[in-house]
């Protein structure tokens, strides 16, 4: 992103950071009973200042992260355990800077767990997948056979942290996402197919992208269309 003053999940538009119009749209979701925000820890004060200034109610912990994504989503899934004491509650983990989730997609994947105990956000694959194997050659699978895996990404609380724990005590810190260490460890992964635009702002493209689609909500908002 070429940012130098700020991390990219705290760029603003319409001076509001990416980070609460992603926070917003689970704290609006009726089924969401909290929140948990894993965090840079010398931004934490600026997050909990944004928190105050947008009337965010459901965040109830703010963590430091972690040296990989691995240890950050771990660290916050043992402040939901301290915070949901002896119960077993669904966890969405979410990207901070994907704010273009949807209500929809939010109560699928909970519906999702209900049913077979996990969920991944997922989208067709558009183009061509390329799978290099270790001894040089290449392995193209079919298209309508390949997704992407997107967020959130979600599970039971037990599920996944005892997953991650089991990592740890393995050794194995370098797992992408949460759906990579599930599979690892042999769970039936459930998948939903969200919004295409469900992405992750990473580039500049990205963020142009991102105030494109702000840009419509907010005049479907005041034309009706």
């Amino acid at each position: 992103m070429h940012t130098k003053s700020r991390p990219k999940q705290f760029l603003e538009l319409n001076g509001k950071p990416i980070l609460i119009y992603t926070i917003e749209l689970f704290d609006n979701h009726p089924q969401i009973d909290f929140i948990v925000c894993v965090c840079l820890e010398s931004w934490i004060p600026f997050l909990q200042k944004m928190l105050r200034k947008f009337e965010i109610n459901k965040v109830v912990k703010i963590v430091p992260g972690g040296l990989s994504g691995q240890e950050s989503i771990y660290k916050g899934l043992c402040a939901v355990e301290d915070y949901a004491k002896d119960e077993n509650p669904i966890v969405l983990i979410h990207d901070g800077v994907r704010p273009l989730i949807t209500e929809e997609t939010i109560t699928a994947n909970i519906e999702k767990v209900k049913e077979c105990g996990s969920c991944i956000t997922s989208v067709p694959a558009i183009e061509t997948v390329i799978v290099s194997q270790e001894d040089g050659t290449l392995d193209i699978p079919r298209r309508s056979d390949c997704m992407m895996a997107r967020a959130p990404q979600s599970f039971y609380l037990n599920d996944i942290i005892t997953a991650h724990r089991r990592s740890l005590a393995e050794g194995k810190t370098n797992f992408i996402d949460s759906c990579s260490l599930m599979n690892y460890y042999g769970m039936k992964l459930g998948v939903i197919e969200g919004p295409i635009e469900n992405i992750k702002i990473t580039t500049p493209t990205d963020f142009f992208v991102f105030r494109a689609m702000v840009e419509v909500h907010e005049n479907q908002q005041i034309f009706g269309f």
